[in-house]
């Protein structure tokens, strides 16, 4: 079973982030809601997740769970895309604002092609 294109991207994003989130953790410390305990350790294991999704995604055999557990990623974090959306409407930074809010509309169709994969 080949890859679909929506797949593909997505494993392609995951991988990218996850690189980023081991590489530079302290990118994604001002994303973290106070609530989550252990920033540091939660923005590592989500990178390692990620990578996890990504290299999932990409195996016919594991494409269904990874799918699975991709879409449940992306919903778990989403409070930290709103966080940086609300903290960037602070700030006099317009771009900033605009990339932080055009993010939160795109974690749909990135949660349907997880869905997609998931469903086989």
């Amino acid at each position: 079973m080949s890859l679909s294109r929506s797949t593909t991207f997505l494993a392609l994003g995951f991988a990218a982030s996850g690189v980023v989130h081991l590489a530079k953790p302290e990118f994604y410390l001002p994303l973290m809601p106070s609530w989550v305990p252990a920033h540091r350790q939660v923005i590592l294991g989500s990178g390692v997740a990620e990578l996890a999704c990504a290299a999932g995604l990409a195996v016919p055999a594991t494409r269904r769970a990874a799918g699975w557990a991709s879409a449940l990623l992306l919903v778990g974090v989403y409070p930290g895309n709103v966080k940086m959306a609300v903290d960037a409407a602070r700030t006099d930074n317009t771009g900033l604002k605009v990339a932080s809010y055009a993010r939160l509309p795109m974690q749909f169709p990135m949660i349907k092609a997880a869905l997609r994969a998931a469903r086989g």
